[in-house]
């Protein structure tokens, strides 16, 4: 069976044992999948694919925009950001897909690293970027709930360390 010209579907199994049947061009976006069907290449049987580390929420997502972006490509993003609004980085659904809460949009990160999806992890961590521009520290840490562990005296001397780079 020669796998660059299969046709059919591959079923992809969610750490809670969800699986969800998906065209294999579509499973292919994920390199992790594609090595694995590779592998796999000369079995006839429907194949299954576990993925332990995805909940089947976060799969559902991703499986959503390699369906999306196999029919309406992601326009490449430029770095650096030329916006902090993800709708003047990239298509609108695009915008639309990352506009999700922050648990679920890192949950896609590591779901985009894991499964080896470059463009939605382009698209995660672009958005992720697009949080912090043109933030202060401040504004950064109430974002993303991050607590400050300097003392004013530790604060004082990482600023004064790297001024150089608030320069312009």
């Amino acid at each position: 069976m020669d796998c660059e010209t299969e046709t059919g579907s591959v079923k992809l199994i969610s750490k809670e044992g969800d699986d969800f049947p998906v065209d294999i061009e579509v499973a292919k976006m994920s390199e992790l999948v594609k090595g694995m069907l590779e592998d796999d290449a000369d079995d006839d049987d429907v194949t299954e694919i576990p993925l332990p580390n995805v909940k089947a929420a976060v799969l559902k997502k991703v499986i959503e925009f390699c369906q999306h972006h196999r029919n309406e490509p992601m326009t490449e993003i430029e770095k650096p950001l030329k916006s902090a609004q993800m709708a003047e980085v990239v298509q609108k659904w695009y915008a639309d897909f990352v506009n999700v809460e922050q648990v679920l949009l890192f949950e896609l990160i590591l779901a985009a690293n894991y499964m080896d999806i470059k463009p939605l992890l382009d698209l995660t961590c672009a958005t992720v970027a697009s949080m912090i521009k043109g933030k202060t520290p401040e504004e950064i840490r109430k974002t993303f709930n991050i607590a400050n562990d300097f003392s004013p005296e530790e604060e004082a001397q990482v600023r004064e360390e790297n001024k150089w780079c608030e320069e312009p």
